[in-house]
């Protein structure tokens, strides 16, 4: 019994040591990468560089026409997806009486979360440029971005609102409620932690991905900010696309796709700590 004990304790050891290595190596990953851009792109962090328009062939300035693109793309995502996605997730957990369909619902989100970026970059050039005539232009873009994380937030907001305990719905049915107010004044406030952690996540991976923007709307150079929907657009993730590939000097083109990826990375952390707070908030209000 005792060599059985002491075999179990050195298993149990082992497994807990790999767990920590593999928990230090996606730590030293994250400082590495952050180490790397930021030691190659800080020194072109300025105030001219983050409110400046481009000069030059894209050799002196700023990307300031960039930074407010991104900005617009997020919000075309932010109205168009999270609503949709979130009454999606509702309906799928508190109105879809089907087991199977379900089932079947959970199957495609999965392998739609699945689907390279670039497979919707196409279906945006089909769906949103020609077919609906939106052209190359911040809405076909920001559309597409939209149904890229769509099924992300959609699975995201089932989880967090799936996770709700069941005594709370019934509390607030048994003293009157339906099933709307139910919804309204107890699920989707105790559950918002989670919804709002997967919107965040869903953001900043629209946020930085290139290959839809590249076909349905990103612009390499522009001398003025988008004045609608329906006009071209910079965006950072296409910025550093361009500074990598495209440039002749490509040491300068290096530097400047390092700073831009360093803003890009400030604004993504920044919506992260933005979640954390609103997750932390919501949590301290609502606990069961």
């Amino acid at each position: 019994m005792s060599g059985n004990l002491a075999r179990r304790r050195r298993k149990e050891k082992t497994l807990f040591m790999l767990f920590r290595i593999c928990g230090a190596l996606v730590v030293l990953a994250l400082v590495v990468l952050l180490f790397y851009m930021f030691s190659g792109g800080i020194s072109m962090i300025s105030w001219d560089f983050l409110t400046q328009f481009p000069r030059d062939g894209m050799k002196e300035g700023g990307i300031y026409p960039a930074i407010v693109g991104t900005l617009y793309l997020m919000s075309i995502v932010l109205f168009v997806s999270i609503p949709i996605g979130v009454l999606s997730a509702v309906y799928l957990v508190e109105y879809q009486p089907s087991r199977t369909f379900s089932k079947i619902w959970r199957t495609a989100l999965h392998n739609l979360a699945g689907v390279p970026s670039v497979v919707y970059g196409l279906l945006g050039v089909g769906l949103f440029v020609y077919f609906l005539n939106f052209g190359l232009s911040l809405l076909a873009a920001g559309l597409t971005l939209s149904l890229l994380v769509l099924p992300l937030v959609i699975a995201a907001a089932r989880e967090a609102i799936q996770a709700v305990p069941d005594s709370l719905r019934e509390a607030s049915l048994a003293l009157g409620a339906t099933k709307w107010q139910t919804i309204r004044h107890h699920i989707l406030p105790y559950s918002i932690s989670g919804i709002m952690t997967g919107v965040i996540l869903s953001l900043s991976r629209a946020a930085g991905d290139t290959a839809p923007i590249l076909l349905t709307g990103a612009w390499f150079y522009m001398s003025s900010l988008p004045s609608s929907v329906f006009d071209k657009f910079m965006a950072l993730p296409y910025h550093i696309f361009t500074m990598s590939t495209q440039m002749a000097d490509l040491e300068l083109g290096k530097q400047i796709a390092y700073g831009t990826a360093v803003v890009l990375l400030m604004i993504i952390l920044g919506m992260n700590l933005f979640a954390i707070i609103i997750r932390k908030k919501y949590r301290e209000k609502y606990r069961w």
